[in-house]
């Protein structure tokens, strides 16, 4: 296997190279060594050595600035989950692997690659307020008796560092419904975690999608911590099949606020990074049933 990775700015902005192959014209030199140089004794590490990735696949890795200045990098990306790829990307919490949402056999993948059993639930990327209309039934309208439209509240959280879940529409691709909780309680009701990140480098992807992506976060693979080095991540799942990795800089390891919208008042059912606001319901004792609920998600 080859990975192919991009660094810095070039006059070839669509040019991959191996990086094994890859040498830097002499204006290119300073500023790697300067990026290398800000790298921590253990990512250094994670870089020096390719070879761990050369297995059975060809790794695209790509490093992007997190304010988004040099998005033109990211159009590989996006033609690659355009074709059905897995790979994975930053968003305003933690890293995410993710892929088409329509494409059944890329979804398949993620979860082999993630190892996630068919009966959790994963959340969708969107890029607008018009992609979760139409994949969703929408926030709660109020109903007359003292529950107000919530949309106008839910525009103050979006994009940010939340989890809405919402019922899914007919839209909503049948071979990712079956992918939700098993309790009986729930099950008809076809529900999905939806995100809007406050990210640019994950806006711009969504931006040049058709359609969201769906998605989960990243964790060792025999630890229960959150995997927030992009080097590390491809040096963890690289092997078991990803085919791209975005570049985004070390993550806090920090999830999403988790709102269930199904019901009113709106239920927290994880406290994260996301601020509760006043219209939110958060208990202290959570269900065992209001857990399945919750995304193998960011």
């Amino acid at each position: 296997m080859e990975m192919a990775y991009v660094c810095g700015h070039t006059q070839q902005p669509w040019r991959f190279e191996a990086l094994s192959d890859w040498k830097p014209r002499r204006s290119q030199k300073s500023l790697l060594v300067s990026m290398v140089f800000k790298r921590s004794p253990k990512r250094l590490k994670y870089t020096a050595d390719t070879t761990r990735f050369n297995k059975d696949g060809n790794l695209v890795y790509i490093e992007a600035d997190p304010f988004g200045s040099d998005s033109w990098k990211l159009e590989p990306v996006v033609n690659l989950l355009k074709q059905g790829a897995v790979g994975v990307i930053p968003t305003d919490t933690l890293y995410a692997i993710a892929c088409d949402l329509t494409n059944n056999s890329a979804i398949e993948r993620l979860r082999r690659i993630k190892n996630i059993d068919s009966s959790k639930p994963l959340s969708i990327l969107c890029h607008s307020f018009r992609e979760i209309d139409k994949y969703t039934a929408g926030f709660p309208s109020g109903d007359g008796q003292g529950h107000a439209n919530l949309f106008k509240a839910v525009k103050h959280c979006l994009p940010g560092p939340y989890t809405f879940i919402l019922m899914a529409s007919k839209e909503f691709p049948k071979q990712c419904i079956r992918f939700g909780t098993t309790t009986a309680k729930y099950a008809a009701r076809k529900n999905v975690g939806v995100r809007m990140p406050d990210d640019a480098i994950c806006q711009a992807i969504l931006k040049e999608m058709s359609t969201p992506l769906i998605c989960t976060s990243i964790k060792f693979l025999k630890e229960d911590e959150w995997l927030i080095d992009p080097v590390m991540i491809a040096d963890t799942y690289g092997p078991e099949g990803l085919d791209f990795v975005v570049d985004g800089g070390v993550r806090v390891a920090q999830s999403s606020t988790v709102v269930d919208m199904t019901k009113l008042p709106p239920k927290v059912l994880r406290q994260g990074k996301g601020p509760i606001s006043d219209w939110m319901v958060l208990e202290d004792d959570q269900k065992t049933d209001e857990q399945d609920l919750i995304p193998a998600a960011i």
